[in-house]
């Protein structure tokens, strides 16, 4: 009986033993499956991720999208500096206005640049501050080159100061805002509508790429190209809304900006270096231009700029009377330039400022308008919008016209 007994207890033991070895083997299975099975699902989706990256972005197009992103972080880096100190050093100031020599030393103060001041009926430099800038091979005209681009597509009938040109698909503006703000999209489809040889005939036409000045020792010629820059840099339309390709001085500027203010007489610009050179001056015309009805046209925009658009900064510190004119920013090499041209519209008669500045961030346009309107501003104080300059001696000049 007791050998029955114990036989019974050891079957069932046994049992147990076994049931609980099956159910340890089921879970170590079960758990062995799920992991691998959580495993294969990482592997898979890792590799499914991988595969769709590389579809979305083949060879390549990952380098250029790294690129895009850093470019549009970019920030430009400028080697030369705005300011400068004794920049007027060397100048040869005995022949010229000594009212507008002052005001143009003090407007210009240390900023690294030159400050031109014309008389348009005449030619005749009033005031250059730090000659040596102003005489040398130029720079980028940046947006000031509008200006001739403007003259050009108004005289070939492009467009009327009033015309809307289409620069998308909700988007139209006139030449009048367009110079005001200094609409780039606006200048590069005129330059496009017009062509290279146009365009540059016009410039030629104006003085772009010829010495502005008539027996000014060292005075150099800047360059307008032969051909429009290559596409990839923008070609026609980039050289006519940054007047990227181009070099002009100065004294080109202001001999452009002095014939749309005296009515299209492009004179060669004379600096008188003694008080006898002064007194026997006489004008020397070097053509005239086609423009005198064009200058109404052009002319709203370039008050417009003075008054609302990118110039603005002249009327921080003068508004006596009415200014007309055209900034232009750009950067070249790492230097950053900045340009403003432009004259005084008063009743006893007009001056022209053109203010050309070089260097780094602080440079640019709207910064050489502020310093134009400073000018201004230090000649109104010293009555020079009285009687001008040379006033009794202009009613006896009789212009020559000179055959260069």
């Amino acid at each position: 009986m007791f050998k029955a007994t114990h036989l019974c207890r050891l079957i069932a033991v046994f049992f147990v033993s076994l049931a609980v070895t099956s159910l340890s083997w089921a879970a170590h299975l079960a758990t062995h499956t799920t992991s691998k099975s959580k495993s294969t699902k990482i592997s898979e989706s890792q590799r499914t991720r991988r595969r769709l990256h590389h579809l979305a972005h083949p060879s390549g197009v990952t380098r250029v999208s790294a690129t895009a992103h850093r470019r549009r972080h970019y920030y430009e880096r400028f080697r030369m500096s705005s300011f400068a100190e004794d920049v007027s050093a060397g100048d040869v100031t005995a022949g010229e206005d000594p009212v507008v020599r002052r005001a143009a030393v003090d407007a210009l103060g240390n900023m690294n640049g030159t400050v031109v001041a014309i008389e348009p009926t005449s030619g005749r430099v009033l005031a250059m501050v730090n000659q040596k800038l102003a005489l040398s091979s130029g720079a980028q005209p940046c947006s000031t080159i509008k200006l001739a681009v403007a003259l050009a597509a108004l005289n070939e009938g492009v467009v009327s100061e009033d015309t809307e040109v289409a620069l998308g698909r909700r988007s139209r503006i006139n030449l009048t805002e367009a110079l005001a703000h200094s609409n780039n999209a606006y200048f590069e489809t005129l330059g496009r509508r017009l062509g290279f040889d146009k365009v540059a005939y016009y410039a030629h036409e104006y003085g772009l790429g010829e010495l502005a000045g008539y027996d000014i020792p060292g005075e150099q010629t800047g360059d307008y190209p032969d051909e429009a820059i290559p596409a990839k840099l923008g070609g026609v339309g980039k050289m006519c809304s940054y007047g990227e390709g181009i070099s002009m001085t100065p004294l080109q500027l202001g001999a452009m900006v002095s014939a749309i203010a005296n009515g299209g007489t492009l004179y060669y610009l004379q600096h008188p270096a003694t008080p006898e050179e002064v007194a026997n001056f006489q004008p020397r015309v070097k053509r005239q231009l086609d423009i005198a009805p064009l200058i109404p046209e052009i002319s709203d925009g370039m008050a417009g700029a003075v008054e609302y658009g990118t110039a603005r900064s002249v009327r921080l510190n003068f508004n006596e009377e009415e200014i007309l004119g055209k900034t232009g920013t750009c950067s070249h090499a790492g230097t950053r330039f900045g340009w403003f041209a432009s004259y005084a519209n008063t009743a006893v008669g007009r001056v022209v400022v053109v203010v050309f500045l070089q260097g780094g961030r602080p440079t640019f346009g709207p910064k050489a308008a502020e310093i134009a309107g400073r000018m201004y501003r230090n000649m109104y104080d010293h009555n020079f919008f009285v009687s001008g300059p040379g006033a009794v001696a202009d009613q006896n000049l009789k212009p020559a016209t000179v055959t260069p």
